[in-house]
């Protein structure tokens, strides 16, 4: 099997996402040495919990290994223009061989076009339409990973626009809300080159959250 990574580094000089990373203890101290991390758990490549966008949501308690990991789908959007919707009739042409039961990777090689560590990364990506996002829970997927900030309103918090109602996170709203497992800021999903494959999707065990860091590995068959 040929293993890919799609997580995002987790960078201490992000302009959007604070990240506390300190020693706590040094070898010079005679200790050993020991790093303190902390940060938002929805900043760089995360699971959200249906807690996240719901009070009465369930939290990551109630998600198992099974949820998260299993066979997936490259749905490949890659054509759809920057700072473009993406339709549900873009999402169907890509996504025809989407099964019940994967894990769907929608795939815009954003990470190729724009670096998350520069505002365009959010004012020029493409978006999920309502009707695209509805599409993808039709077809019986349990979970879902974006390269790209997927909600056109998420880039409100760089122009100052006020966040709109939940709805208007089509993806959080048609899809977390109804206990599909979101995954967010994947990347190098240009390095996949084949249409199914495995994921493996393993957010840090953070009992009773709205959502965790993650590590997402896919496994393609060998050439």
């Amino acid at each position: 099997m040929k293993l890919i990574d799609l997580s995002t580094p987790i960078k201490t000089d992000h302009f959007r996402w604070e990240v506390d990373r300190r020693f706590a203890k040094t070898h010079d101290t005679g200790g050993g040495q020991a790093t303190w991390a902390g940060w938002n758990v929805h900043a760089f490549t995360h699971m959200d919990s249906p807690r996240h966008v719901d009070p009465e949501g369930f939290t990551t308690d109630a998600i198992t290994l099974d949820m998260t990991t299993g066979p997936g789908a490259v749905v490949d959007i890659s054509d759809v223009p920057a700072n473009s919707p993406i339709t549900q009739e873009a999402i169907a042409k890509a996504g025809a061989h989407l099964q019940p039961g994967d894990f769907a990777l929608i795939r815009a090689r954003w990470d190729e076009r724009a670096s998350i560590d520069t505002p365009e990364f959010w004012l020029n990506a493409p978006w999920m339409t309502a009707e695209a996002s509805i599409w993808l829970r039709e077809r019986g997927i349990k979970a879902v990973g974006f390269d790209f900030p997927q909600d056109h309103c998420i880039r409100y918090f760089l122009t100052g626009e006020k966040r709109p109602p939940l709805p208007e996170h089509v993806t959080h709203y048609h899809l977390l809300a109804r206990g599909i497992i979101m995954f967010e800021y994947l990347c190098n999903m240009g390095a996949l080159t084949q249409p199914r494959n495995t994921v493996i999707g393993l957010p840090l065990k953070l009992p009773d959250s709205d959502g965790a860091p993650a590590r997402v590995i896919v496994m393609e068959d060998a050439a």
